[in-house]
């Protein structure tokens, strides 16, 4: 049995953090949730989805231990457990951002080209 360098531990352990959040919706309820703690209704007001969608990553985020949860009365309420979660989305889409709003190359849908495509 061979020992895993740590360095290959923070690789898989960042590898999995970024499958996690390989989702649009799933950045959605974070930036959401950065906000403040909300319930599944104050999110779907604010996300275009189902609920049983939202449900199903809400609890991916959570058994990810990307969020916290608690219930009161019928409703659940969930909050950001992860700040370095948090930070690492905000600066990721703020850095996006900027280089799409300082006229960087995107296709129809509104994505960032790859540099060998820009003409």
């Amino acid at each position: 049995m061979t020992t895993r360098a740590p360095q290959d531990v923070v690789f898989d352990t960042v590898a999995e953090l970024f499958s996690v959040l390989s989702t649009p919706i799933r950045l959605k309820i974070i930036s959401e949730l950065c906000n403040g703690e909300k319930n599944v209704t104050q999110l779907l007001a604010q996300i275009d989805t189902t609920q049983p969608n939202m449900s199903q990553h809400l609890s991916t985020l959570y058994r990810a231990g990307i969020l916290g949860r608690r219930r009161e009365g019928t409703q659940i309420f969930y909050w950001l457990e992860s700040q370095r979660v948090a930070t690492l989305c905000r600066a990721v889409t703020t850095q996006v951002a900027i280089e799409i709003d300082s006229d960087e190359p995107v296709d129809d849908s509104g994505r960032l080209l790859p540099r060998g495509a820009r003409t």
